[in-house]
């Protein structure tokens, strides 16, 4: 039988071949939660009645979404988190650690794996070769108590990208286009495959993008074949042992083939209040922007502050422009402070957050003001999602962030 990527790795974990569309019981190798989705978690874990969690040592509880707490009532959800991670030996990532999926990344699932988690953008660690989707809080309890969930087998969209990049085009204008292409709803359930000489060429840093954004396209999971470049990066943070190659194969059935030339890419913004109402940056020249963020588990790598700092370097934010900066993680920082990124950000008036999830959901650090614009490398721009439903959220690429927060207005 041949299978796509998802079919393939549900098979190893089901004990059995599947295919597209049959209801299975899988084993599951990491579970996640985080501070927003876990206390309900930890709820329904404790009325399952059992002694201990299934494995301890893959299931983690972070707390990145309102990291430090802004507030008592956040400050008490976080205790839960803190306590339960005591009491039962559960891994946990605390204040300062970075997001969720970041970590997860960095230091916690492999190819092959199956990893549920309490977060719709689970699905970032599909770029490992990994099967990696979100599900509900309650479906999480029961996978830290059971080591098991069920799901319905997803069926493939084969995502061919091939070409090259023009200058100063990245994964996220990529992603940005292709979900205008087919729509906020357009993969509902459906695993996305993305492959393609322009895949194969593609760093580590913009297929976790694509893979992080497989779900604003309703996707289940966004998945790559692993490869010498996923080697490196299990090498890199100390897994390269966890290494394994993965790949569908070549007859595998999709539901549906899109093919996109790499060289047909323009600088694109995505437009309020939906992830899919897409335009190219070039359009977008008369709309000012008060404030700019880059991070998120989307683009706040160290590769994305590389772009962002090669660009602001000897320049400084526009006066009427507040520039937020937020490392996804720990190691990201450091590796920014070490490089001199933070320094250039700071001499280009830039704020620099604590690692997190920062003002990407709307919690605290750069809640916007009643019609006011903001421009952010972040996956989500729905009505609110930064705190006021009477604000603007743009998305675009690190790259178009850096030059509109130069320019007080969309740029690229």
């Amino acid at each position: 039988m041949k299978q796509t990527l998802a079919e393939k790795i549900i098979s190893k974990h089901a004990g059995r071949g599947v295919k597209a569309g049959e209801p299975v019981i899988a084993d599951v190798d990491v579970c996640a939660v985080q501070d927003g989705t876990g206390p309900l978690t930890v709820q329904e874990f404790k009325k399952l009645g059992l002694p201990k969690l299934n494995n301890p040592e893959r299931t983690i509880l972070f707390i990145d979404h309102a990291s430090p707490s802004p507030r008592k009532e956040l400050s008490n959800t976080h205790t839960v988190l803190r306590e339960f991670a005591k009491e039962y030996g559960a891994v946990l990532s605390d204040v300062g650690a970075g997001v969720c999926h970041q970590r997860l990344i960095e230091d916690f699932v492999n190819p092959g794996e199956i990893l549920v988690g309490a977060d719709s953008h689970t699905c970032t660690s599909g770029a490992l070769g990994a099967f990696a989707t979100g599900m509900g809080s309650t479906d999480i309890a029961v996978c830290m108590a059971l080591g098991k969930t069920w799901m319905k087998v997803p069926a493939s969209y084969k995502i061919e990208i091939n070409g090259k990049f023009k200058k100063g085009i990245y994964a996220k204008d990529l992603m940005l286009r292709l979900i205008g292409l087919i729509g906020a709803d357009g993969a509902t359930y459906k695993a996305l495959e993305f492959c393609g000489e322009t895949i194969d060429n593609m760093p580590m840093s913009e297929r976790f993008t694509l893979a992080n954004m497989a779900v604003e396209a309703g996707a289940k999971a966004g998945l790559f074949k692993s490869d010498e470049k996923t080697r490196e990066y299990l090498e890199l943070h100390g897994r390269g042992n966890k290494y394994i190659e993965l790949s569908a194969d070549k007859d595998a059935v999709y539901e549906r083939v899109i093919k996109i030339n790499a060289q047909d890419i323009q600088h694109t913004v995505s437009c309020p209040h939906s992830v899919d109402n897409i335009k190219p940056a070039k359009e977008l020249g008369d709309i000012k922007v008060n404030q700019v963020f880059v991070g998120t588990c989307t683009n706040g790598r160290i590769e994305d502050l590389r772009v962002t700092a090669e660009i602001l370097r000897g320049k400084t934010v526009h006066p009427d422009v507040r520039m937020l900066i937020c490392p996804a993680s720990k190691e990201v920082y450091l590796q920014a402070l070490d490089e001199g990124l933070i320094t250039t950000f700071v001499e280009a008036n830039a704020v620099i957050l604590p690692p997190g999830c920062g003002p990407c959901v709307g919690v605290h650090a750069g809640t916007l003001a009643d019609g006011e614009v903001c421009l952010s490398t972040q996956n989500r721009n729905f009505q609110g999602r930064m705190g006021n439903t009477n604000a603007y959220i743009y998305l675009a690429s690190p790259h178009v962030a850096a030059h509109s927060a130069v320019a007080g207005c969309i740029r690229a």
